[in-house]
């Protein structure tokens, strides 16, 4: 019998989890272990099984796909993750790479492309949509720090610098000095200008 490439799925839209999961089964070669709805989930499951792939989305509840395949890359470094998103930003895939990603996939490619990519990674090889391959060596470089980067986009989502300090356990003067420095570091005039610009250019 053939040995079959075995994944897991993270993705928080339930219609499009059920549907990659169905797309991915159908292959002869491959078997979904398990689809889940949040990171926190996905990682338990990685755990568990030890999968020679991880396909994540980028945007997930309570752990990101780029905080998922960071620590997938850190405690179970067999596992090669496949980031499957819809962000077509160089500065995305750059964040993705760093983190120890083996792939970076745009959601509107053929489907066939899925498996395929599925296939290269479990052997090792990276891929890298076409559209933004050539775009990752102009990309600007993300000047955030991971704590800027936090905090930056829980304030440009409307949390007060008292909601931050209270729940990262840290002083209302050290928030706002990371917030200063984000915002500095952006060009812009405030926190939710510096929140959109990095946004758009996918470091958030």
């Amino acid at each position: 019998m053939t040995h079959k490439i075995r994944v897991v799925l993270a993705e928080d839209q339930s219609m499009l989890r059920g549907a990659l999961a169905a797309l991915l089964s159908i292959e002869p070669d491959i078997e979904v272990l398990g689809s889940f709805s949040d990171g926190e989930q996905a990682l338990q499951a990685v755990g568990k099984h030890r999968p020679e792939v991880l396909v994540a989305d980028v945007e997930m509840p309570v752990m990101s796909g780029l905080e998922l395949t960071a620590r997938v890359n850190e405690l179970y470094p067999e596992t090669r993750v496949l980031i499957l998103t819809t962000f077509a930003r160089p500065g995305y895939l750059r964040r993705a790479l760093d983190a120890g990603a083996s792939a970076y996939l745009l959601k509107d490619r053929p489907s066939e492309e899925l498996a395929d990519a599925v296939r290269e990674v479990s052997r090792g090889a990276r891929v890298v949509d076409p559209q933004l391959a050539s775009q990752i060596w102009s990309a600007e470089k993300d000047p955030l720090t991971d704590r800027e980067r936090l905090i930056l986009r829980r304030a440009g989502d409307g949390e007060t610098t008292a909601e931050l300090a209270r729940s990262l356990r840290l002083s209302e003067g050290t928030v706002r000095n990371y917030l200063s420095e984000a915002i500095s570091k952006l060009h812009a005039s405030n926190r939710f200008e510096a929140a959109r610009i990095a946004r758009n250019k996918g470091w958030l």
